[in-house]
């Protein structure tokens, strides 16, 4: 599998830089880059501290770690599931087959363009 270099900038520079964990896994951990205390049914967008440039023709999907509730109680809206052969049941979710994500290194540095955007940015 080849290698792809997404361009990565660090929008605070005290969090960990992206990295692959251990072996385990072709999806990279996101953190959030803020401490953040939560009350039961309040709504809240968690800053990330990363933006990214995607090379034309990808797509960079973000899925809640299977064990974001179970140690923090949280869900997270509009999230994404990952849905394995021995799924069965009711038709409440779309899916999408994609190639595995290549090998990724990360170069550091500012992005093009003033407006980066951030969440819901492209419209109602």
């Amino acid at each position: 599998m080849t290698s792809k270099t997404i361009k990565i900038q660090y929008l605070d520079d005290s969090i960990k830089r992206l990295t692959y964990v251990g072996g385990k896994s072709d999806w990279i951990d996101l953190a959030a880059a803020e401490t953040v205390t939560l009350k039961a049914g309040e709504f809240r967008l968690i800053h990330l501290g990363v933006a990214m440039k995607l090379p034309e023709g990808y797509e960079a999907h973000i899925a809640p770690r299977s064990s974001t509730f179970k140690n923090f109680g949280i869900l997270q809206a509009n999230s994404v599931g990952v849905v394995d052969s021995s799924y069965k049941g009711s038709r409440i979710a779309q899916f999408r087959i994609m190639e595995q994500q290549p090998t990724l290194t990360f170069e550091e540095g500012p992005l093009d363009g003033a407006d980066r955007g951030g969440f819901g940015s492209t419209g109602i």
